[in-house]
């Protein structure tokens, strides 16, 4: 019977330190961390908002019409579906003008991003 008590209290000493490995215990998520992604994450999220910002102009403009595709659209999409809030108009513009020359945008877009 006194195995039996050794065994188990074993195994809850090791479920308690697997626990406290696997980071349940631990602070889930830090701060400077949490920017850190945030910040890897925004040239890639700004590129996304750009096609997005891209793509509702296009629907958005009449069959005649060419699209108009403003930063000011870009810095929007970011924030709403992305949630960066603080990007710059440079970084925005540049994001604009990657995506704008590689989906060919010219044939029926155009855009503010070019001007200074």
């Amino acid at each position: 019977m006194e195995g039996v008590f050794v065994v188990v209290a074993v195994g809850a000493v090791l479920m308690a330190a697997g626990a406290i490995w696997k980071g349940q215990v631990r602070k889930p998520y830090l701060r400077v961390r949490a920017q850190d992604v945030k910040y890897r994450r925004l040239p890639r999220d700004l590129r996304r908002s750009a096609d997005m910002a891209i793509a509702a102009a296009r629907h958005a403009a009449a069959a005649d019409e060419p699209a108009i595709v403003r930063v000011d659209d870009v810095l929007t999409v970011a924030a709403e579906h992305f949630g960066h809030g603080a990007v710059s108009r440079e970084s925005a513009a540049g994001a604009l003008r990657e995506r704008f020359e590689r989906n060919r945008c010219y044939v029926d877009c155009v855009t503010d991003a070019y001007e200074n």
